[in-house]
């Protein structure tokens, strides 16, 4: 069994900043693609970033500027910094994570079960 469990979620005035953090415990040999995604009330989920393992980034257009990924692969953690908040912003976000549980296997993707992030004043 692969978990994981994402913080850091809360609620911030617009303008503030908040850092998320998910971190993948179980039955891992290594993890490829991590990444956060997000879902609105009413709306689909959407990709709000992903990295991989070697550390390539890939940002929505909505997070470009203003978030930054990143992960620590001996602590199998993704990171979320997000800046300069709207409130558009407000979601769960789920962290989501590609993980291989021995050398041979193929990656199965696993999915966090979402932190609320709301940014109002």
């Amino acid at each position: 069994q692969v978990q994981l469990v994402e913080s850091g979620g809360g609620l911030v005035q617009p303008g503030g900043s908040l850092r998320l953090s998910c971190s993948a415990s179980g039955s891992i040999f290594s993890i490829n693609a991590m990444g956060w995604f997000r879902q609105a009330p009413g709306k689909q989920r959407e990709l709000v970033a992903t990295v991989t393992r070697d550390g390539r980034m890939n940002y929505a257009d909505s997070a470009k500027d203003r978030f930054t990924i990143s992960r620590d692969n001996a602590k199998n953690t993704v990171y979320l910094q997000m800046n300069s908040l709207k409130p558009e912003d407000t979601a769960v976000y789920y962290c989501n994570a590609d993980v291989k549980k021995y050398r041979m296997a193929s990656s199965i993707n696993h999915w966090g079960q979402g932190t609320q992030v709301t940014i109002s004043s």
